[in-house]
C-alpha cells in the first residue's frame, strides 16, 4: 500500500470553512471542528503549506481572527484564492507581515470588514490577480485614490475590481488632492468595477485609470450636496460596450434611488449593465441627485428613447410630498431630448404627470420635446391620469408631437430597497 501512495502526485489543498452564526452570535458548535482542523494545519510547523492552494473562511468572530491572523503570518507561495471575512466588522487590524507580505501566485482576493492599512504592498507583490474584493472597508483600512491606483497599473490581468468602503467618514480634504497625472493607465482586462463611497474618491481614482473593455458598472454613492462627476461621465464613454446601452430605469426606493442602463434588444442580462445608486432618503434629494450625476454631459442620456421610471416595494405613502418636486422631476427630465415613450407605476404617475401639467404651455414643448406615449402600470381607469396632464398634453397638440396616454402591461418584478 505504501508503495502505491508512494507513487500518488502531491495534490493541491484547499481550506474552506464558512463559520455559522447563532442568533446570540455566537458561533454555531457544529462548526468549531472544521475551524480547528483548518487552524492546526496553518499553524503546523510540519505541514507542507506548499500544497495550500486556497484558502475560504467567512464570518469569523474576533477570537477566532486573532488565531487565524497569527496563522498567517509567514508565505504561502503556492496560494491562489484567498477569501476571508470578519463578523460585523469586528475583527482587528491585519499587521504587514500577512502572508509573509507578498502573494505573487494569488488569482482571486477577497477581504470583507478587515482592515488591512499595508495592503498595498502586499497588492503590489499580487500582478498576476484576476478579481480584487475589498467590501465593508472600514475607517482604519482606508486607502487613498492615489495609491490605489498605483497598485492597479501592476495588475494587466485584473478583470474584476470591488472597492465597497462602509461608511462616507473616509474622507480626505479636497485641497490636499494631488493633480491627476497627465496620461492615465490603462486596465486593459478590466470588465466589471463595482465601487461604494463617495464620489470624490472615484472621481479621483477614474482620473488616473482608464478600462475600455468595462461591461458592468455598478456604483454606490453616499449622498452629497453636490455631485460633480466628469471622470465618471468620461469613463462610460470610452467604455465601447457601454454605447449599446439604450435601455434605461430609474427606481425609487425609500433610502435611495438607481438608474440601471442596459441594451434594450434581447434577453436582459444583468451582467452587462450599468447601475448607479445614490443612498439618500427624501425624494427632492433623491431627484436632485440623480438630476446632477445625469447631467446633459452624461453619455447615452441625451440619445435615449425610452425611460422607466418605478417605486420600490414597500415603499411608503409618506414618501411622496404633493407638488413639492414638481421642479427637481423636471430638471431629472430636462436633458431627455429624443425620449419618446415613458413608462411609469401607478405609484410615480401622478406625480411626473402632475409635474408636466405645471409646466407652462410656452415651455410644453421644451420639456420632452419628442415625447410621444406615456404608459401607465397599475390603474383600472386612465381618467385620473389623463385629467393630471390634461393642459400638457393640450399644449402639445398644438405642435407636431402630440402625446397619448395608455396603458402599460408588463411583467411583473419585485424590488425592496437594497
Amino acid at each position: 500500500m505504501s508503495e502505491v501512495l508512494d507513487v500518488w502526485p502531491v495534490l493541491p489543498v484547499k481550506l474552506i470553512s464558512g463559520v455559522e452564526i447563532l442568533p446570540s452570535g455566537l458561533p454555531h458548535p457544529r462548526s468549531d471542528q472544521r475551524w480547528n482542523n483548518i487552524v492546526a494545519a496553518l499553524e503546523s510547523e510540519h505541514y507542507d503549506v506548499n500544497r495550500i492552494c486556497e484558502i475560504n473562511i467567512t464570518n469569523m468572530t474576533k477570537s477566532r481572527w486573532r488565531r487565524f491572523a497569527a496563522a498567517m503570518q509567514k508565505p504561502f507561495p503556492e496560494l491562489t484564492h484567498l477569501e476571508v471575512s470578519g463578523y460585523l466588522g469586528l475583527v482587528p487590524v491585519l499587521p504587514d507581515s500577512f502572508l509573509g507580505g507578498s502573494a505573487p501566485r494569488l488569482q482571486y482576493f477577497s477581504l470583507g470588514g478587515i482592515p488591512f492599512p499595508s495592503i498595498p504592498k502586499l497588492l503590489l507583490s499580487a500582478n498576476g490577480l484576476v478579481t480584487l474584493t475589498l467590501d465593508h472597508i472600514p475607517d482604519s483600512g482606508y486607502i487613498s485614490p492615489d495609491v490605489m491606483a498605483t497598485v492597479l497599473t501592476v495588475m494587466t490581468r485584473l478583470e474584476s475590481l470591488s472597492l465597497r468602503f462602509r461608511s462616507p467618514l473616509s474622507l480626505f480634504d479636497p485641497g490636499s488632492r494631488p493633480l491627476p497625472p497627465p496620461t492615465r493607465d490603462v486596465l486593459p482586462a478590466l470588465t466589471e468595477l463595482i465601487f461604494k463611497g463617495v464620489y470624490g474618491y472615484l472621481e479621483d481614482l477614474l482620473a488616473r485609470i482608464d478600462a475600455p473593455r468595462l461591461y458592468y458598472l455598478s456604483i454606490r454613492f453616499f449622498m452629497d450636496l453636490n455631485f460633480d462627476v466628469p471622470q465618471l461621465h468620461r469613463l462610460i464613454g470610452h467604455a465601447e460596450e457601454f454605447k449599446a446601452f439604450d435601455h434605461a430605469e430609474v427606481w425609487i426606493f425609500e433610502h435611495s434611488i438607481q438608474l440601471d442602463l442596459r441594451p434594450r434588444t434581447g434577453a436582459a442580462d444583468y451582467h452587462r449593465q450599468l447601475e448607479l445608486r445614490i443612498k439618500c432618503k427624501e425624494l427632492d434629494w433623491q431627484l436632485s441627485s440623480l438630476a446632477q450625476v445625469c447631467s446633459p454631459s452624461f453619455p447615452r442620456i441625451s440619445d435615449l428613447e425610452e425611460l422607466e421610471i418605478k417605486e420600490g416595494s414597500y415603499l411608503p405613502s409618506s414618501h411622496w410630498k404633493d407638488d413639492m418636486e414638481n421642479a427637481q422631476w423636471l430638471e431629472l427630465l430636462d436633458s431627455l431630448t429624443v425620449l419618446k415613450n415613458l413608462y411609469l407605476t401607478c405609484g410615480v404617475a401622478p406625480h411626473v404627470c402632475g409635474a408636466l401639467q405645471k409646466v407652462s404651455v410656452e415651455r410644453a414643448t421644451e420639456v420632452l420635446p419628442a415625447l410621444r406615449n406615456i404608459f401607465v402600470d397599475g390603474f383600472p381607469s386612465l381618467e385620473h391620469i389623463q385629467e393630471a396632464i390634461r393642459s400638457f398634453v393640450a399644449a402639445r397638440q398644438f405642435s407636431s408631437h402630440l402625446v397619448t396616454i395608455d396603458h402599460w402591461r408588463r411583467q411583473r418584478s419585485v424590488f425592496g430597497d437594497r
